[in-house]
Order: structure tokens, then C-alpha cells, then sequence
């Protein structure tokens, strides 16, 4: 573990490596599990704001979900998290084929809303749990993602490469820069 500005981060999101691999997972890590996506109180308040404007990309059973709970949940754990249609696939799941996709990141490619989807499915394999002083940023291990791990190997991509659009979304440019001279130095 390293530290960089207001963030603790494990070492594992630069030494292993991940590349989503969608042809091979479908999409597993917005279906399964047991929970919805993690979300902030101010996503929370995003997500009620565009509804509107994603719901038509949704399938009925997400609307169902969606206007039976709300556009989120506070989970078992009493975290704010997406909502679930039937405690499986997140409420904001399309498929394309067999293949699941966001909904939320549908309407945001088509230009209606500006927010790409949750911080925390962009950041994903990276988790970030937030404390009074510090925010923790961990890899997550899912055997479900052995196939992006695999890609990741062969193409060579660190974890943090892969999601450096998210890291920056979440943490700044500056940040970013500051873990690619870290990334550097411990490979030298």
C-alpha cells in the first residue's frame, strides 16, 4: 500500500493486470452477485434526475424495479447501491444479445445525459471505500473476471491503465500522474 494525496492505494491495481473481456464474460459482473452497484449519496440524487431520460432504454422489468424501489436502494449493508430486478441483475442492465450492458451509459453515448454511469462500475475492478480521512483504493478479485484478467495478461494492461478514464473522473488528473510516477518507480 502506497499513499498519494488524500488516497491509500494497494499495489495490486498496478501488478496485476485486466482488460474487460465482454465476448467472453457477457457482462457477468452487472447480472450476478448480491448486491446492486455502490453509489454516493450525490448519484443518488443524479440517478432520480435522469431516470427520465434513461428510462427508455431500460427493459420492463427494470422499470418495474425501478418504480417499485426507487432509482436506488440502500442495501443490506445499508450502503447506497443500484436497485435489483429480483436480488440478481442490476435494474439499469440491457442486453445486447447475451450480452449486458448499461443503460445509464446507452443514453449518456447517445448524448442525453452527461453522466457515463456510476463511479463505481467505470472504476471497476477498482474499489474505493471512503473514510473521514482518506479513501482506500483496492483491486477486487471476481472469478467471474478471469477472462479479463487473462486479456489484461496478454495485452499487458495494468488494472490501473485499463481504468484511467475512471481514476481520473474520480481523483483528477494530477492524482493519475502522480500513481503513473509511482507505477514507474516500482517497476524500476
Amino acid at each position: 500500500m502506497f499513499q498519494l494525496q488524500k488516497t491509500i492505494v494497494s499495489e495490486e491495481i498496478l501488478e496485476n493486470d485486466f482488460v474487460c473481456n465482454l465476448s467472453a464474460c457477457k457482462g457477468a459482473c452487472c447480472v450476478d452477485g448480491d448486491a446492486g452497484a455502490p453509489l454516493s449519496l450525490e448519484e443518488t440524487k443524479i440517478l432520480a434526475d435522469i431516470y427520465p431520460k434513461v428510462k427508455p432504454f431500460l427493459r420492463k422489468e427494470g422499470i418495474a424495479a425501478i418504480e417499485a424501489q426507487g432509482t436506488h436502494v440502500i442495501g443490506a449493508d445499508g450502503e447506497l447501491e443500484t436497485t435489483l430486478i429480483d436480488g440478481k441483475d442490476c435494474a439499469y442492465v440491457i442486453f445486447d444479445g447475451k450480452t449486458a450492458l448499461c443503460g445509464i451509459e446507452q443514453a449518456y453515448n447517445q448524448g442525453l445525459v452527461d453522466w457515463k454511469k456510476p463511479i463505481s462500475c467505470h472504476l471497476y475492478p477498482i474499489r474505493v471505500k471512503e473514510y473521514s480521512d482518506f479513501s482506500a483504493v483496492n483491486y477486487h478479485k471476481w472469478h467471474i473476471c478471469s477472462d479479463a484478467c487473462a486479456l489484461g495478461a496478454e495485452l499487458q494492461v495494468p488494472v490501473y491503465k485499463f481504468v484511467k478514464e475512471a481514476l481520473v473522473r474520480k481523483f483528477g488528473n494530477e492524482w493519475y500522474e502522480e500513481l503513473e510516477k509511482v507505477a514507474q518507480d516500482l517497476k524500476k
